[in-house]
């Protein structure tokens, strides 16, 4: 089993910058692909961003290519999303998911594990 625990959620001003951690336990995580999913208030839980097992192959929604980065440190058992030039519509509870795929994934349904969510806010 893997256990996921995100952390680095809070409130944030528009424009301003925020790193998301979430840490693995129960097992390492080397050769799983990992997925940053956010689900705002009232809708779906979307996909945001993915990497493959080696850092490789990595994707992301169109709503945050360009400002979001999602990176990994295996030594760590760590997975990162760097957020820049947020906006109002970031606000949501953001996920971490671990895939045994090794490929990234942008189904949730490719997911078997999943962390508690932290909730980014971006409000002035």
């Amino acid at each position: 089993q893997v256990q996921l625990v995100e952390s680095g959620g809070g409130l944030v001003q528009p424009g301003d910058s925020r790193g998301l951690s979430c840490a693995a336990s129960g097992r390492t995580v080397d050769t799983y692909s990992m997925g940053w999913f956010r689900q705002p208030p009232g809708k779906a839980r979307e996909f945001v961003a993915a990497i493959s097992w080696d850092a490789i192959g990595i994707y992301y929604a169109d709503s945050v290519k360009g400002r979001f980065t999602i990176s990994r440190d295996d030594a760590k058992n760590t997975v990162y999303l760097q957020m820049n030039s947020l906006k109002p519509d970031d606000t949501a509870v953001y996920y971490c998911a671990a895939s045994e795929r090794r490929r990234y994934r942008l189904d949730r349904n490719d997911y078997a594990y999943w962390g508690q969510g932290t909730q980014v806010t971006v409000s002035s």
